[in-house]
């Protein structure tokens, strides 16, 4: 009985009983499904003699659903939903093109940048067979995404990484950073070069590593110093511009801040620092090994990262990119 059962329960079944109860009508349905009401209606009398219920009242004109009918309905439909989920994930693989794909890009990289390489990608012909996930993290947080498989492709590592089974890293440029201040604030009239011992005397804001499980990296704080910490860069720079602390920020991010006058630079006499940061993917082909190294999306982001102008512009911020130039 039960393997009876199971072989009326087919997709197309379902679906019939899905027309029937959209349409209002058996002989809507019909219409709809290409067949005379009455072979309609003999399917679906098959169907409720294998299952051993009525799915439909017929003392009604209209195609009213009972009980068990609205509950095969209900669950009918969610199992349509997965047999076209599947059939899509097998093409997918078929053509190439993975399911899904989760790039970690840190604060620091442009937005700008990157959503242009996203627009350029969907119009690539068969992209829109992978879903693409963007997701952002910072410091050591780009990493962890990585290693830990919630992202395939990670931007804007720092490059102190070190190296891992499974894991390709390239260099991806640097950026540099410079101390800035409010123009109230008291480190602004100081004289040049700041001393360790003159910042520490002031607060810091900071970002926080979006790390989880390793262990957070922190950069340019000094013992004893009262920090200010925040989610984003963008919210660092916003606290330094209402003098709620000082510190490093990416000279790209302020320069126009700094040419406005609302933001001081100043000398320290430790140096400004520079980030090196690079790009990282997963190479499954190392566990997987009957499977490609990668499929065709991870393959057009690589191509593009191979090309000095999108590294360029993922890290220098253009404000007027277009397309054509960090996707060529």
């Amino acid at each position: 009985m039960t393997h009876g059962r199971r072989n009326a329960l087919t997709p197309e079944a379902l679906g019939m009983v899905d027309t029937i109860a959209r349409s209002g009508s058996f002989a809507a349905a019909a219409r709809e499904l290409g067949k005379v009401p009455s072979a309609l209606t003999y399917s679906v009398r098959q169907l409720e003699d294998a299952l051993d219920v009525l799915l439909f009242d017929r003392s009604s004109r209209q195609a009213r659903l009972t009980a068990a009918g609205q509950e095969l309905l209900e669950h009918g439909r969610r199992v349509l939903e997965q047999v076209d989920a599947l059939a899509n994930r097998v093409q997918r693989v078929a053509t190439g093109w993975e399911a899904s794909l989760t790039i970690a890009a840190d604060d620091v990289i442009s937005r700008l940048t990157l959503f242009e390489l996203v627009e350029a990608f969907y119009a690539r012909r068969g992209s829109a067979l992978t879903q693409l996930r963007l997701r952002t993290e910072v410091l050591t947080g780009v990493w962890e995404a990585l290693v830990t498989g919630q992202a395939d492709l990670a931007i804007g590592l720092a490059g102190n990484t070190g190296s891992q089974v499974g894991i390709e890293l390239r260099p991806l440029g640097e950026v540099p950073f410079v101390f800035a201040v409010a123009p109230h604030h008291p480190l602004a009239a100081m004289t040049e070069p700041l001393t360790d011992e003159e910042i520490q005397r002031h607060r810091a804001v900071a970002v926080a590593d979006s790390a989880q499980r390793l262990t957070p990296a922190t950069h340019n704080l000094l013992g004893g110093q009262d920090v200010l910490t925040v989610t984003s860069m963008q919210a660092k720079i916003e606290a330094q511009l209402r003098c709620l602390g000082c510190g490093f920020l990416p000279e790209v991010l302020v320069r126009a801040h700094v040419r406005n006058g609302v933001l001081v630079v100043k000398r320290v006499r430790r140096g400004n620092p520079q980030a090196r940061l690079g790009y990282a993917w997963r190479a499954d082909a190392v566990s997987q090994p009957r499977k490609a190294a990668h499929g065709l999306a991870l393959q057009w982001w690589l191509q593009q990262l191979d090309s000095p102008a999108t590294r360029r512009a993922l890290l220098e911020h253009p404000r007027h990119a277009t397309i054509d130039e960090v996707a060529s």
